[in-house]
């Protein structure tokens, strides 16, 4: 009677150490300050893959100007890009670009230095802009160190702007 006591006592403590290590995992810093609406929110995708995505504003938000946009990622290191001339890329790793009005680009293609696209070489994930009333489409896409896009880690929302 005992051991199965000393049994049933062990196989508790076991479930409920096991259900309280399966939470999710440690989030970046500039993920953690999303707060737990954006976890909610991008639930759905598949466990395990790379992706990057937009915390605010969400696909089909009315906002008014200006507008802040904050950028998340999972499965990827963000990172500032390496002073000086790029020869090699770092695997796993990537920086933020904003596409206004476009979507997203081809994978290996190298994100242009210009409009409609805004590069965050620095590795930051926020930006405040300042938009036109109406409609509005917006890509944020990953890059690797020499801004060509990697598979898989661009995401597309609408949103609209009002006065």
């Amino acid at each position: 009677m005992v051991s199965r006591l000393v049994v049933a006592s062990v196989l508790a403590a076991f479930a409920l150490t096991a259900a309280a290590c399966g939470g999710s995992a440690p989030q970046p810093e500039s993920q953690a300050s999303a707060g737990a609406g954006a976890a909610d929110e991008h639930a759905g995708h598949t466990a395990g893959a790379s992706r990057v995505f937009f915390v605010q504003p969400t696909n089909g938000a009315t906002v008014k100007s200006p507008v802040q946009f904050v950028f998340g990622s999972e499965q990827i290191t963000i990172a500032a890009v390496p002073p000086g001339e790029v020869t090699t890329v770092r695997e796993g790793t990537g920086h933020f670009h904003l596409g206004v009005d476009t979507d997203c680009l081809p994978t290996g293609a190298v994100i242009p230095k210009a409009d409609p696209w805004i590069h965050f070489g620095d590795g930051k994930n926020t930006i405040e802009m300042q938009l036109t009333p109406g409609p509005h489409k917006f890509a944020v896409q990953a890059g690797d160190d020499k801004h060509a896009t990697i598979a898989g880690l661009c995401e597309t929302i609408a949103i609209t702007v009002t006065e």
